[in-house]
């Protein structure tokens, strides 16, 4: 990395030298003044573009935040924030995040929304020892789906998000609230996040065995499938009551609609990633209301910005006033990328040294709009977790609000409504 650095400050130079007066000027500006780049990937467009629908306003507000810059051992910084798109796509994902930091030589890369987006971009922030922090993504596919080696983790790349086993016992818990049965349909997907809420070891599974409830599982099906009639069969043979697992939103509602065709009526469904955002209830219509899934974010947390002061309902209800859209769970942990940014500028020793930033993201302990990041408590190497509860969409007036029905592992997040069971 003292590669890179210098080689930004020779070809400082070398424009220096060849410019006019007035480049001269602005040259020593900057000396003056110097900015840090701050590079972020996230899914603009795709199948996975609810998770980067706030981007826009999110970053908006962070730059104005960021306008007077950061204080650094007596030193202000200005922040540069570079934006690229994923697509959706893991390779388009590596290939910008590798653009970040080859190309404009950011100093620090963020990223967030599944390990479709965050594990390639981390990995190649580990590769070229460039300090990287991501979020919306469970900790286990992040972390194993990148090879990671318990007891050595990773060396520039750090993580904060909730864990399989989090999603479990707040799924658990919106299920103790009624009589549902035990049969569980399980649907995965042949991904990163499917493979991970699968696996017989580490996933759904044997957890929910453990809590007396059988699963069904059909095995991994392909991303972006147009036929799930083998998986409803099996679900109906099996006399599921439940239907739990992690999609993408095409993929539900594709499995929805044959559902119904073919008279597959569960009692609940609990389904990770696909059911976070409104657009994607509003789209399914009445067969949206009482669908259910996790919360990592929402109004109704009662955390603040550690960077602006502002509260978890003042940044929802700040968006949709701008935006005339619901708010979306990632906005929390969007803006929250940017606090552990904030607090890291202004904490390094040295912020020419890529070492001396990983040093200030290992050593965070702050309270941001989703609650403590502090990887002194995580889990394992390199991650760290945030809270989590139970939601359910449920009508409200033209529309659909997501409740919290269950809180049993964050108390301090206020329950919103009853679980009510599906028609």
């Amino acid at each position: 990395m003292a590669i890179k650095t210098n080689r930004r400050k020779l070809l400082g130079g070398l424009a220096a030298t060849a410019a006019a007066p007035a480049i001269l000027s602005a040259t020593r500006a900057y000396a003056q003044t110097p900015t840090l780049r701050v590079g972020h990937v996230s899914p603009r467009t795709g199948p996975l573009a609810g998770f980067a629908e706030a981007d826009d306003y999110i970053l908006e507000g962070i730059q104005a935040a960021f306008s007077g810059g950061i204080e650094n051992n007596g030193k202000s910084y200005n922040i540069e924030i570079i934006s690229k798109d994923s697509q959706s796509n893991p390779n388009r994902a590596a290939e910008v995040a590798a653009d970040l930091i080859l190309g404009d030589e950011v100093d620090i890369i963020v990223a967030a929304s599944t390990p479709d987006t965050v594990n390639p971009v981390a990995d190649q922030a580990e590769i070229n020892e460039v300090p990287c922090v991501t979020t919306d993504c469970p900790w286990q596919p992040y972390f194993f789906g990148r090879n990671g080696v318990p007891g050595e983790g990773f060396q520039s790349t750090y993580h904060f998000f909730f864990g399989i086993e989090d999603w479990i016992a707040a799924t658990l818990d919106m299920w103790s609230k009624a009589d549902m049965g035990t049969q569980v349909a399980g649907l995965f997907p042949n991904d990163a996040d499917g493979n991970a809420f699968g696996d017989p070891e580490r996933g759904l599974p044997p957890a929910m065995a453990a809590a007396g409830y059988t699963v069904t599982d059909p095995g991994r099906y392909q991303p972006l499938s147009d036929d799930f009639s083998n998986q409803i069969a099996a679900f109906k043979e099996a006399g599921c009551t439940i239907v739990t697992g992690n999609m993408i939103p095409p993929d539900f509602a594709t499995f929805w609609a044959q559902a119904a065709q073919q008279g597959f009526n569960p009692k609940i469904v609990t389904i990770g990633k696909a059911l976070l955002f409104p657009s994607v209830i509003e789209g399914l219509g009445d067969r949206g209301n009482g669908l259910t899934t996790e919360v990592w974010w929402s109004p109704h947390h009662p955390y603040t910005s550690s960077l602006t002061g502002t509260s978890s309902r003042d940044l929802a209800e700040g968006y949709t006033a701008a935006s005339g859209r619901p708010w979306t769970q990632p906005i929390g942990f969007k803006h929250a990328l940017f606090e552990v940014v904030a607090d890291v500028v202004a904490r390094a020793e040295d912020l020419d040294d890529p070492a001396a930033i990983v040093a200030a993201i290992s050593s965070t302990n702050l309270n941001t709009m989703v609650g403590p990041v502090n990887w002194d408590n995580g889990p394992i190497n390199n991650v760290t977790k945030t809270p989590l509860v139970g939601g359910q969409w449920q009508r409200q007036g033209d529309g659909f609000e997501l409740q919290i029905v269950g809180n049993a592992s964050a108390p301090e997040i206020p329950i919103t409504a009853d679980l009510q069971l599906l028609n």
